[in-house]
């Protein structure tokens, strides 16, 4: 049989006691980890473009001349460039159900953009959003 040493005693104890002391730092970290990622992946959606009461039901809302947010009911919303696809002018404002174009009077749905009237053909472009508490932000 080995004769067990103070020495050895002593290391033991000391690696046991860093095994515990890794350990606890390990599980106080990872709360904290989980928590700076949830609020990473919340900022990582994207500027805020608009507050969700502003934007009226059946309505909509041209944004800085870049962007359409439009609300078809009452918790669906919808976002768009506000550049028309005829020739690029930038779009007025959300009437009766359609985006209109000051341009050449093109209209499209706010449903989801399609072209209904005027010389334009195609939709206009869609842009993924977030809504949140409250907000609307481009993701």
């Amino acid at each position: 049989m080995s004769e067990t040493t103070r020495r050895t005693v002593f290391s033991r104890a000391a690696l046991a006691g860093a095994a515990a002391f890794i350990a606890q730092a390990v599980a106080w970290v990872r709360p904290a980890r989980a928590a700076e990622s949830a609020e990473a992946a919340e900022t990582a959606a994207g500027p805020v473009i608009a507050r969700t009461k502003d934007i009226p039901v059946g309505g909509g809302k041209v944004i800085a001349g870049k962007y359409v947010v439009t609300r078809p009911q009452r918790n669906v919303f919808r976002a768009f460039s506000a550049v028309c696809t005829h020739q690029g002018c930038t779009v007025a404002n959300v009437r009766g159900g359609t985006i209109n174009c000051p341009c050449h009077g093109s209209k499209f749905k706010i449903t989801n953009g399609a072209a209904v009237a005027g010389p334009a053909k195609r939709p206009l472009r869609r842009r993924r959003i977030k809504v949140s508490k409250g907000w609307i932000r481009l993701v």
